[in-house]
């Protein structure tokens, strides 16, 4: 009897089903992260026995908002956070992460030394982001179409009758547009938040209403044939095509020749990074670890440079970009954690100039 009881209770055992493993969670933009790379992850767990699956979530990130209300309700164990967003008001999203320890990463020696170290990316003295990849909002030109002699030299060349409706920008995050707006006026790209941050609330509110940067962007979005959120769409009649970079990418699959327009003013830049969330421990963590070091391997670094016409972030490859521009992550024209009251004055400045031009405008803006 006793005999029989046993053998029931191993019968039962062996009908369980097997554990398989944490997942890893990744939330991540489109395009960044391969069905090749978590391949390549996900070999590398089993062969060091960390049992744990690296899969993506889904939605793709969309911005900073978006970003927060995932990541808040424990949806992503590994973040693709912008830098800038990590400090946004007053570090909402920084008290979500935690920090990282570089000594765990073989490939972040090859991290390029002036993207190691940003303040706006460190809490307490815990570094909280990884570089990934980095970019300009800048204006794409159609060479196809077009000249180099054809091109704007200098961002008031954008209000010439040449380009209108034939120029595309985005509605989703509207900084960008409103720091090439303080530009055109021979302004620090990011003013307004200076003002906010130094106290100058009036002013910094009164010239975005009645300043110079609001009339040349009422201008510019009367020059507009369409406005994106999350990606340029490449209307047949755009000649010009405000994007991240990593959209050209695929214009280019499709033969087509796309350059970035040289403005004299410069262009802005933003850099994404990885990061690990609060919570994260045990095998996930070693498992996170191990993707972040594939993320800054050169195959992939190559990628960044070659499949998403983004800047790589190590010095073992090459970087185009960098090398025509050795400047380009300069700190003045680095997207900067807006405070909430900047992104307020930004938002209804943007909104404003939309509505100057007939343009609907969505009141759901956080």
């Amino acid at each position: 009897m006793r005999r029989c009881a046993w053998l029931l209770i191993i019968s039962m055992c062996l009908a369980l089903p097997v554990r398989a493993g944490d997942v890893l969670r990744i939330f991540s933009w489109d395009g960044y992260v391969s069905a090749d790379d978590l391949a390549q992850v996900n070999r590398q767990l089993h062969e060091q026995k960390i049992n744990v699956r690296a899969e993506l979530i889904s939605p793709y990130a969309e911005g900073p908002e978006q970003m927060f209300q995932i990541l808040r309700a424990n949806r992503a164990d590994v973040s693709f956070l912008t830098v800038n967003y990590i400090q946004m008001q007053e570090g909402r999203i920084a008290r979500l992460l935690q920090g990282i320890d570089t000594r765990r990463l073989r490939n972040y020696k090859a991290v390029l030394p002036e993207l190691a170290k940003l303040p706006m990316g460190i809490e307490q003295g815990q570094l909280l982001y990884v570089p990934f990849g980095g970019g300009a909002y800048g204006i794409w030109a159609n060479m196809d179409r077009l000249s180099a002699e054809e091109l704007p030299k200098r961002l008031q060349d954008l209000l010439a009758p040449r380009w209108k409706h034939h120029l595309s920008l985005t509605s989703g995050q509207v900084q960008p547009n409103v720091a090439l707006a303080y530009m055109a006026s021979g302004e620090a790209p990011f003013k307004l938040d200076v003002q906010v941050r130094e106290g100058q609330r009036e002013l910094a509110k009164q010239q975005s209403v009645h300043g110079e940067p609001k009339r040349f962007l009422d201008a510019l979005y009367g020059q507009v044939s369409q406005f994106w959120t999350t990606a340029p769409a490449f209307a047949a009649d755009d000649l010009l095509v405000a994007s991240y970079g990593p959209e050209i990418s695929g214009r280019r699959a499709l033969g087509q020749n796309w350059q970035l327009v040289q403005f004299q003013e410069g262009n802005t830049v933003w850099l994404d990074t990885i990061n690990l969330v609060n919570g994260l421990h045990g095998a996930k963590l070693d498992a996170a670890y191990v993707f972040i070091d594939h993320m800054l391997s050169n195959p992939v670094q190559r990628r960044v440079v070659e499949g998403l016409s983004m800047v790589a972030v190590t010095g073992t490859v090459s970087n185009p970009l960098l090398k025509d521009n050795p400047d380009f992550f300069r700190a003045a024209y680095f997207w900067p954690p807006y405070t909430k009251l900047s992104d307020n004055l930004m938002r209804a400045m943007s909104d404003s100039s939309m509505r100057a031009q007939g343009i609907p405008v969505k009141t759901s803006n956080p």
